[in-house]
C-alpha cells in the first residue's frame, strides 16, 4: 500500500469513528520557524524555511528511512532501565506526548541516555521493505553532552493496548493544551516481546533535522484496536515525515 492510500483510509476511518512538544526536535530545541506536515510549511520546504533548518534538505544522513535489506549482525540489545512514571500528556500541535522526567535510561553501545519522552507518529515514519504501519511510538533518550538515542515501535491494528488507553483517556484535543492524570504509566507495556532490532544513524525526523541520532527500530509490532487508531488519527491524519534515502549508511539487524 503506497502513502497516499495508507492516509485516505485512515483518514476515512476516522470520520467513521468521530472519536513528543511532541517531536524529537522539541525534545532538544526551542519552537524555530513554522513548519506543518501538508501543504505550506511541508516536508518538501522545510530546508528553505529556516538556515537552521537547511539539514533537513542538504543533510545525507536523514530520517526516517525505508527498512529493507538489512545486514545481519551481532551488537547487543538496548538495555533498557525504565521505570513508571506521572502520566502526563500534551498535544503541541505536531504530535502527542507523554513527559517522562526521572523515567530511567537506556544503556545503547556502552553510554547511557536519559528517558525524555515519547510521542506518536500516524501512519509509521519508517516503513519496513515498503510497507507503512498505522502508526509508530518514538522513545526519545538523550546523553549529557547532547547525544540522542531513539527507540521506535511499530503500531498495528489488533487488540486493543491498555497502556494506549490510558492515554488516549486524557489526550488533549487541541494544540498547547496538557493533561494529567492521576495514575501511573510504565513505559515499558509499549515495548514488544522480540527484541530484534533495526539499527542505524540518522536525524531528527522533524526541523531542524540534525544528523545526532542514534535510531533503535523494534522488528516487531505492537497492537492497538482500530478505534484507538481512529482517535489518534481524527487528530493528526498525517503527521509523518516521508521516508529520505538511505545513501551510503548501514543498516543493521541486531539478531543477537
Amino acid at each position: 500500500m503506497d502513502r497516499r492510500s495508507f492516509l485516505k483510509g485512515a483518514t476515512g476511518a476516522a470520520c467513521l469513528c468521530g472519536s513528543c512538544g511532541g517531536s524529537i526536535a522539541q525534545a532538544v530545541a526551542a519552537e524555530g520557524a513554522h513548519w506543518a506536515y501538508e501543504g505550506h510549511g511541508g516536508p518538501k520546504e522545510w530546508g528553505m524555511l529556516s538556515p537552521e533548518y537547511a539539514a533537513c534538505s542538504m543533510g545525507r544522513e536523514q530520517s526516517p528511512i525505508d527498512l529493507t535489506k538489512p545486514v545481519a549482525a551481532i551488537v547487543g540489545d538496548p538495555l533498557t532501565a525504565w521505570r513508571p512514571v506521572p502520566l502526563r500528556v500534551q498535544n503541541n500541535g505536531h504530535t502527542i506526548q507523554v513527559d517522562c522526567a526521572g523515567g530511567g535510561s537506556l544503556m545503547l553501545d556502552g553510554k547511557s541516555y536519559d528517558l525524555l519522552q515519547f510521542h506518536f507518529h500516524h501512519p509509521s515514519e519508517h516503513t519496513v521493505d515498503g510497507a507503512f504501519f498505522d502508526m509508530e511510538c518514538h522513545f526519545v533518550h538523550k546523553t549529557a553532552d547532547g547525544g540522542l538515542a531513539v527507540l521506535g515501535v511499530m503500531i498495528a491494528k489488533g487488540a486493543a493496548n491498555p497502556a494506549l488507553e490510558a492515554i488516549w483517556q486524557v489526550m488533549p484535543a487541541k494544540g498547547g493544551e496538557s493533561a494529567t492524570a492521576a495514575s501511573m504509566l510504565d513505559p515499558a507495556m509499549l515495548v514488544p516481546k522480540d527484541p530484534v532490532t533495526f539499527r542505524y544513524a540518522g536525524s531528527l525526523t522533524t526541523p531542524p533535522c540534525s544528523e545526532v541520532v542514534q535510531w533503535v527500530v523494534y522488528r516487531q509490532a505492537i497492537t492497538a484496536s482500530a478505534e484507538q487508531l481512529a482517535a489518534f488519527a481524527k487528530l493528526f491524519p498525517n503527521n509523518a515525515r516521508p521516508v529520505q534515502p538511505l545513501n551510503r549508511r548501514k543498516l543493521l539487524l541486531d539478531v543477537m
